[in-house]
């Protein structure tokens, strides 16, 4: 092995050990787990990996290694050149109907590019980049290899439920959520910074914005910005990480008034 070229801070070792020891994969005495032994399976961000293995549980697999695939390959498959800017959003803006956030809208950009058998004019017809499709094609192929060494049946598949895929995303994102403030900006539930659904976002123009909601990463430009955005539940934090949030994190979700014009939906049920 050889030694970092500059060691990394230890603040950022300390928060990784414990995001690890969050997800379950390491315990008490900062061994690997069980957990911990399949996530290292696969070559993807601890959260990613721990939203795979979840998903076996909430009988999602299938739906969850598209997500899982397209949201590794670290660049957008969308684009938008600059003489069809509408069409190009209304395209990507079609991904989004029936709910769920950028999650979801990918699964369903994955799902229509397989059944039309991988067809490049598909592609060209709702401006996605081939190149970065193929791209999460063989990380996908490579993941469902993969599921079968850490016995996970890689075909199990419900695409009608929405709620369970981003409650398998939650398992594996439950460190990174932000809620709706009455300033009508979001704060990240634990560390309290105030952070932006970033303008790619297919929740950026939702109305009324989502009261809470778990993202794939923070990107830093003139603001904080949350990329890859996905609605959840208050309540299914406390069902999928009782050890790291309380009741107290969540309830005033119940009796908080939102704010003018950004009613909340994460607890109307939707």
């Amino acid at each position: 092995a050889f030694d970092f070229m500059d060691a990394p801070p230890p603040e950022t070792l300390i928060r990784a050990l414990e995001q690890l020891y969050a997800l379950g994969a390491l315990n008490d005495r900062g061994e690997l787990t069980k957990m911990g032994r399949r996530m290292a399976e696969f070559p993807l961000d601890p959260m990613l990996s721990k939203t795979v293995i979840v998903s076996e549980k909430y009988k999602c697999v299938s739906e969850v290694l598209s997500c899982v695939s397209m949201l590794s390959i670290g660049t957008s498959v969308f684009y938008r050149p600059k003489d069809k800017k509408v069409h190009a959003d209304t395209a990507h803006q079609n991904f989004a109907r029936g709910g769920g956030g950028d999650h979801t809208a990918l699964l369903r950009c994955y799902r229509e590019w397989a059944e039309s058998d991988y067809s490049p004019q598909w592609c060209f017809e709702n401006f996605i980049q081939i190149r970065n499709m193929k791209k999460a094609r063989d990380v996908r192929e490579q993941l469902e290899g993969l599921c079968e060494r850490v016995e996970v049946d890689p075909n199990i598949s419900n695409p009608e439920d929405i709620e369970s895929v981003l409650k398998a995303v939650t398992a594996g994102f439950f460190y990174n959520t932000a809620r709706l403030g009455r300033s009508g900006d979001y704060e990240t539930v634990k560390q309290r910074r105030t952070v932006y659904i970033h303008p790619s976002s297919v929740l950026a123009k939702e109305e009324p914005l989502p009261g809470w909601v778990t993202y794939f990463e923070l990107a830093f430009t003139s603001k904080e910005y949350m990329r890859q955005v996905a609605p959840i539940q208050p309540q299914w934090l406390i069902e999928i990480a009782p050890h790291f949030y309380q009741e107290s994190d969540v309830e005033d979700s119940k009796t908080k008034k939102m704010p003018k014009g950004k009613k909340s939906y994460s607890n109307s049920g939707r």
